[in-house]
């Protein structure tokens, strides 16, 4: 379970908080869309969750950690339950679409290990199985930037799922592809969720997908959280609360 209390960060002295006062629980199982405009929060409530960013007041816990008071030994073991998709991927284009997704278990074998490539042959099936199940069975050996978006992404998800996470987060993961390719993105994801009990939180542009993915939606505005309810409530009220007149 992820949950947030009560979670305030401000980036600048002086300049409005980019969270206040937010809380949020997320259980396992359950697909969460987080929506708002641009500069709501939205990727700062994501990076609190593995303690990328440290909120000033409140109180953010994983799998019942207190992701804020851990000390640097604590936090890294609190990060191997935590998985992060990106908007940009942030794959290593000279390496193969194999070793890519074998980074995912970075967090779980040696510095040496990892830097020459020493990996175990669990491992090594673990990863081609994921590649299989994200649809890329038999592109082990190209290198990543030969990949198309959809594909770097389903490379990402692989490399996310290497890691066993409990949490996976994506911060606009389908926000650089085409509606497409990020609906079936999303279909992925939704599916791992499904399979792998993962407690998952997408931050998404595309309301559309969001409904058509995502029972809960989660609304943020001014660093507030201004709606938490089913996605089928979000009526042209609600949507006006979250993004103001102008809409999406």
């Amino acid at each position: 379970m992820l949950a947030y209390k009560d979670v305030t960060k401000t980036y600048t002295p002086g300049q409005p908080p980019a969270l206040l006062g937010a809380t949020l629980r997320v259980a396992p199982g359950e697909m969460v869309a987080l929506l708002g405009p641009s500069g709501a929060g939205k990727s700062t409530l994501i990076r609190c969750a593995n303690g990328l960013v440290r909120p000033e007041a409140g109180a953010v816990t994983v799998a019942g950690q207190p992701v804020i008071t851990l000390g640097s030994a604590e936090l890294r073991a609190v990060r191997r339950k935590v998985a992060v998709i990106f908007q940009e991927f942030h794959l290593i284009d000279r390496f193969s679409v194999l070793k890519n997704v074998l980074t995912g278990r970075l967090g779980q074998v040696s510095f040496w290990r990892a830097a020459l490539g020493l990996w175990s042959a669990a491992d090594v099936a673990m990863a081609r199985e994921l590649l299989a199940r994200v649809g890329l069975e038999g592109q082990e050996r190209k290198l990543a930037r030969e990949l198309s978006g959809g594909q770097r992404q389903r490379v990402a998800i692989a490399r996310a799922m290497m890691q066993a996470p409990e949490i996976l987060l994506g911060d606009e993961p389908v926000a650089s592809l085409d509606p497409v390719t990020g609906r079936s993105i999303l279909r992925l994801i939704a599916d791992l969720t499904v399979e792998r009990r993962l407690t998952t939180v997408l931050s998404l542009h595309d309301v559309t997908l969001a409904r058509e993915f995502c029972l809960r939606a989660v609304g943020v505005s001014g660093g507030r959280i201004v709606y938490d309810g089913p996605m089928a409530d979000v009526t042209p009220d609600v949507m006006n609360a979250i993004y103001g007149s102008g809409g999406v």
